[in-house]
């Protein structure tokens, strides 16, 4: 299938939402790991995200010239392509993106889908993020706007990060501590700013303990159950019906998270999980143990020939995408979005 349209993606959230399970938004570095992702979707029957971080698209870019759109735009292009071999929908979303890098991701990746649908065609993403949790409520909440707008009239969907999420992700970093919840207070501020999709659909990224990059079970306090809290206080500031569930979440900071703290935020509104830290372990496994078993002959050692077979990037590279895809299919079935799509 094509890359999901505008419609088709929209319909993807609200399936998640009501039959309360989540995508898998796997962050991809090269056409390798964007084709394991897509064949870990289609193993899961599952829909899904696929994602570009700034240093992600700063990489496909090239080391010449480390251009963060050009490296965006080249494997959308090519995604939109290749999509078509899968049997799912997949949406094309860039991760990640502070105030400092807006003018050189995207703003221009924006105005590229502004041009795409003036001439009658779809966006190149589906969605971008914009993380101002570097920057106060207020001056983050304003830039939302901006980018909100813009987002609605290009047919796409924004992803806002409007409290720090833990750890460290390309050059975004803030400690661990008590500031990593979101208030209420914070919610129905971003609510007021934002609308409630009147002014275009957003995807929120609240903080409720999260922490990016590698941690145990245990050494964060994760609080799913206050994203209930933050619907529950929108809903009743707007007269919405008990139970209701305003925001559409995103969980960040997942890897680690035991089962149980995964289906309470489930159950409590997060329709997309970002996956990063895992499934590049799982890409990367497979490649070290192809050269530790074949050290001499993806080497030339003692001015011997090695062996074409075992250095060739395909042989270690089809093991690599197989791992990457099995871990795809593993979140699916965390995430309960497997078996979902839509036939």
């Amino acid at each position: 299938m094509p890359i999901a349209t505008p419609e088709v993606y929209n319909e993807m959230l609200d399936r998640a939402k009501a039959g309360k399970f989540a995508y898998p938004a796997i962050n991809v570095t090269s056409s390798q790991t964007l084709h394991a992702a897509l064949r870990g979707f289609a193993e899961a029957e599952s829909d899904g995200i696929v994602q570009i971080s700034t240093g992600g698209a700063e990489f496909l870019g090239g080391q010449y010239s480390k251009d963060m759109v050009t490296g965006a735009v080249a494997l959308a292009e090519f995604a939109h392509i290749v999509a078509e071999k899968y049997p799912v929908n997949i949406a094309l979303h860039t991760d990640h993106c502070p105030k400092d890098k807006l003018d050189g991701y995207v703003r221009p990746l924006l105005a590229l889908s502004e041009k795409r649908v003036a001439r009658g065609e779809n966006p190149l993403f589906q969605s971008h993020m914009w993380d101002g949790s570097a920057e106060t409520l207020a001056d983050n909440l304003k830039i939302a706007q901006e980018l909100l707008e813009r987002a609605r009239a290009a047919k796409i969907i924004l992803e806002v990060e409007i409290t720090p999420t833990g750890g460290e992700e390309d050059g975004v970093s803030h400690e661990i501590n008590d500031s990593l919840y979101t208030t209420v207070d914070d919610a129905l501020r971003t609510a007021e700013a934002l609308g409630l999709g009147d002014k275009g659909r957003y995807l929120l990224a609240a903080s409720f303990g999260n922490v990016h990059g590698v941690y145990k079970p245990g050494n964060v306090v994760l609080r799913p159950d206050l994203l209930k809290e933050l619907n529950e206080g929108v809903a009743a500031r707007y007269g919405q019906p008990a139970g209701s569930q305003p925001f559409d979440f995103v969980f960040h900071g997942g890897s680690g998270s035991s089962e149980q703290e995964i289906l309470t935020a489930l159950e409590n509104g997060v329709v997309k999980m970002n996956i990063d830290t895992d499934t590049q372990y799982a890409f990367t496994r497979p490649v070290a143990d192809h050269m530790f078993k074949n050290y001499d002959g993806v080497l030339k050692v003692d001015g011997e020939v090695g062996s074409k077979k075992t250095y060739d990037p395909r042989t270690w590279g089809k093991a690599a995408e197989a791992s990457m895809a099995k871990r795809v299919v593993e979140a699916c079935g965390h995430l309960r979005s497997a078996g979902t799509h839509a036939k």
